[in-house]
């Protein structure tokens, strides 16, 4: 039975996963941002533990995890959270900067930090799901597309130096996909959403799912998936 650490668990990507993993029976560390967050993810999926840190804050994830019991294994470690705040460059302010850094790239790594010890030891699998603008940028998506271009590059890296240590990583990189964060992305850019013209989260899921469960002779490095409508 594989132990699974996901991050975004609570919609979207991340709760598709999660669903399906918790279906066949495999152990879940959910990472929630607050204790009232964790009650809810434990409800959601009974038997799966969770781990309490905020994303936002990386500097005091060390902090919060010390206080925590971490699992002694790790089979895969799962980076499904994000934010995005569009706007353009002119009028994007240096908070609105580190929020999504720290979100999207710095509590990745410093996630990653922490777990490789068990990943390592496991020859488990970091997946890393990124965006279409991990791959291109826009106009209004600079701050979040330089987020999302600088986890390519922990991706990249991470595979490079956990290689021999058997550790795969896997980055996927996913089109606009039908989730709450797609819902505000469309307010942002004062579009009507209609959610059936975008992925559906648990199509993204069986990509995920399908990387994971490769046998070990082989690796995905890298997944675009599209709309196929």
């Amino acid at each position: 039975m594989a132990t699974h650490v996901i991050t975004g668990a609570g919609s979207g990507i991340g709760e598709a996963v999660a669903r399906r993993l918790h279906e066949r029976g495999d152990d879940l560390v959910l990472h929630a941002r607050d204790a009232g967050r964790a009650k809810e993810l434990a409800a959601r999926f009974p038997g799966a533990k969770t781990l309490v840190g905020d994303l936002a804050d990386p500097d005091k994830l060390s902090w919060a995890f010390s206080h925590q019991t971490l699992p002694d294994r790790v089979d895969s470690l799962l980076h499904i959270a994000g934010v995005i705040d569009l706007g353009r460059v002119g009028d994007l302010t240096p908070k609105t900067w580190r929020h999504q850094l720290n979100v999207n790239l710095v509590a990745p790594a410093e996630l990653t930090r922490h777990f490789l010890p068990q990943l390592r030891a496991a020859r488990g699998h970091v997946v890393f799901v990124n965006s279409g603008s991990g791959l291109h940028a826009y106009a209004d998506w600079a701050a979040y597309a330089a987020s999302k271009h600088g986890l390519k590059a922990l991706a990249d890296s991470l595979r490079h130096e956990e290689h021999g240590n058997g550790v795969r990583v896997t980055t996927v990189y996913p089109g606009r996909t039908a989730s709450p964060m797609q819902a505000k992305v469309h307010q942002q850019e004062g579009k009507e959403y209609d959610p059936s013209r975008w992925i559906a989260p648990e199509s993204v899921a069986t990509t995920i799912l399908m990387a994971l469960d490769l046998p070990r002779d082989a690796e995905v490095n890298d997944l675009t998936v599209r709309p196929g409508r």
